[in-house]
């Protein structure tokens, strides 16, 4: 298992695939795309048979380039890191610190690939990958990429905290068609871990992604309510819109966005160390007085005490 670090300071516990299923996701994807080669040189023969050797050789060099080279290049810029080979394996390629993948790193992916793949048997692939801690193959070492698996078990993700009862149907007035889908998962990434957080850094980045979230809604947070909790509220809501939208017979909760809210759940509060014991000061005894002793005039019962006078202590007899 290996723990990246996003941008946010987020640990993503992401376990990276090995030479044996990474080999055989390659091959998948070469039978592929060698398939789909033969067919299109097969083609081209058949179409360009009235043309010279070089027109011919041109276009075979068209061809190679366009579906060994270019094909695999889109395929993963388009999947965001999957192609037919890493699908069926389960594996992804996603970025150094954990995100997506964009035409940049495909590219570079690509372009080493058909030296370190195609026109060495994949040998320099299978050796960089031995050596390398992660399983790296040189085209991810020079495109910032890695490739990990995606079929991990359910109970390694992360717990995503519910928001406080209070908060219940008080976003349901809120535009969230705007919140890009990355925002949402750096949302529930943080929810899943903001315990796992140190206290100061969960509580600045939930300012940060609670600020990303009302510049996205247009609508400021509710005061009072604390950035997690907020954060947690209107994740909630979403799930509740996308559960009322899957099934219509759903009736949408009842609540005022926006009204006053009690205080803060103290596992959504800013961080604070305890508060030091306050000590019990006792007012010193009165100059003259004496305290009285056990056993004395305090703890004698009243038909005793009534017959006392007053400051001598002397019990007159019967």
């Amino acid at each position: 298992m290996s723990e990246l670090v996003t941008g946010e300071a987020v640990a993503l516990e992401l376990q990276p695939a090995r030479l044996p299923s990474r080999a055989l996701a390659t091959l998948l994807d070469l039978t592929v795309a060698v398939v789909v080669y033969v067919g299109v040189s097969v083609a081209l023969v058949l179409g360009t048979a009235s043309l010279d050797d070089a027109a011919q050789i041109a276009l075979s060099i068209a061809a190679f380039l366009l579906v060994l080279v270019g094909g695999p290049i889109a395929v993963e810029t388009l999947s965001h890191g999957r192609s037919l080979g890493k699908a069926a394996c389960g594996l992804r390629v996603v970025r150094d610190d954990g995100g997506p993948i964009r035409f940049r790193h495909a590219l570079v992916r690509g372009a080493i690939g058909v030296v370190e793949i195609l026109l060495t048997g994949g040998v320099v692939a299978c050796t960089a990958s031995l050596v390398s801690a992660r399983g790296r193959r040189v085209g991810d070492v020079f495109a910032g990429t890695l490739v990990v698996r995606e079929r991990v078990p359910v109970a390694r993700t992360g717990f995503v905290a519910p928001p406080p009862p209070w908060l219940a149907g008080r976003f349901s007035g809120l535009d969230l068609s705007a919140v890009p889908e990355g925002l949402w998962l750096a949302i529930r990434q943080y929810l899943g871990r903001m315990h796992q957080l140190d206290p100061q850094v969960g509580w600045t980045m939930a300012q940060r992604l609670a600020g990303d979230l009302v510049a996205h809604t247009g609508a400021p947070a509710p005061e009072g309510v604390p950035p997690a909790a907020y954060l947690a509220a209107v994740v909630q809501e979403r799930q509740a819109r996308e559960v009322r939208r899957a099934s219509p017979a759903v009736p949408a909760p009842s609540g005022t966005p926006y009204a006053p809210v009690p205080p803060a759940a103290p596992a959504y509060g800013p961080p604070a160390s305890a508060p030091a014991a306050t000590p019990t000061f006792t007012p010193p005894a009165a100059e003259g007085s004496v305290a009285p002793a056990p056993g004395s005039q305090g703890d004698e019962p009243p038909e005793q005490s009534a017959g006392r006078r007053p400051g001598t202590g002397f019990v007159p007899p019967a």
